[in-house]
């Protein structure tokens, strides 16, 4: 029963939450090392968990784990939980109450235009593979997309002529983000030139955007494997992620005057506050202001 309860779980966040894989296996993850907690306890069911169970877990936990990953993990069985009781198997969310670690709030990593312009000319654009990697890195930076929402990209969600892609957010909403001009560039070339002859390795109706070697549905952890073989190949490149070329895009339009909702609009943020934490400006745009406005700089 325990078994089939989590695969029912997994189902509902893969095909109703429409999370990415990466989100499932950290959650898969967690709820094994619950389950490995409370059979130890005695407990062979999840309507016997109480508060206390999930107390004594996460504090268990918290003692050679990370404040990020104890708050995941609460996160995790809170959802569990309330997905159990919505299905009628528990009466209660005994994971409702359990206090969140405080987090400390770090700026996040960008890069300054001139790494950005070196990472986007890393790609071989003479190869299959280097045109895709273009359209990749060149889409991630222009929309500031999730790896997820990125990797998740249908040929019929790009509309070229727009300048604009439909993408699935987190909880399935649904926005539309804008492609500049050199991202457009670089699709419409990686499309026709290399797109058939990438996908003719595979079979299958599906047309994703960003393939593979074989074909398929390129992977967030190969957008990941990506970005690391760029950085080693640029001397000095620091460590980028798909998360670091989202927070570059934010903190480019806002250093350029871009509008704080609507930043928060292309990013597919639920809350304003969570595009804040992006109000930071590098120190060349604080510097060119402050020359520009102190009458003795």
């Amino acid at each position: 029963m325990i078994d089939h309860q989590v695969d029912l779980y997994m189902q509902y966040l893969a095909v109703e939450k429409r999370v990415s894989h990466h989100t499932l296996d950290h959650y898969y993850s967690d709820l094994e090392q619950f389950i490995a907690f409370m059979l130890g306890e005695g407990r062979t069911s999840f309507a016997d968990i109480t508060h206390l169970d999930v107390r004594t877990f996460v504090g268990r936990m918290a003692r050679d784990r990370a404040k990020k990953t104890i708050a995941r993990k609460v996160s995790a069985l809170r959802s569990f939980f309330t997905f159990l009781r919505r299905e009628g198997f528990v009466e209660k969310n005994p994971a409702k109450d359990v206090h969140l670690p405080k987090l400390e709030r770090r700026l996040p990593n960008f890069l300054y235009l001139d790494a950005v312009e070196r990472l986007m000319n890393a790609p071989d654009t003479s190869t299959l593979l280097g045109l895709r990697d273009k359209a990749l890195l060149e889409l991630l930076y222009a929309s500031g997309v999730r790896v997820s929402e990125c990797v998740g990209l249908d040929r019929s969600d790009l509309d070229l002529d727009l300048g604009a892609a439909l993408v699935y957010g987190k909880g399935a909403k649904e926005r539309y983000v804008l492609l500049g001009s050199s991202a457009l560039s670089a699709l419409r070339r990686y499309l026709s030139e290399a797109w058939p002859l990438l996908r003719q390795q595979a079979d299958g109706e599906d047309r994703p955007v960003f393939l593979n070697h074989k074909g398929t549905r390129l992977s967030d952890r190969s957008v990941r494997r990506i970005l690391d073989k760029y950085v080693v190949q640029l001397a000095g490149m620091q460590k980028v992620s798909p998360h670091t070329l989202r927070h570059t895009f934010a903190t480019h339009l806002l250093d350029h005057g871009a509008d704080l909702r609507v930043v928060q609009e292309l990013l597919g943020h639920a809350s304003l506050s969570s595009t804040q934490i992006y109000t930071h400006t590098t120190r060349e745009h604080l510097e060119r202001v402050y020359t520009k406005a102190h009458p003795r700089a």
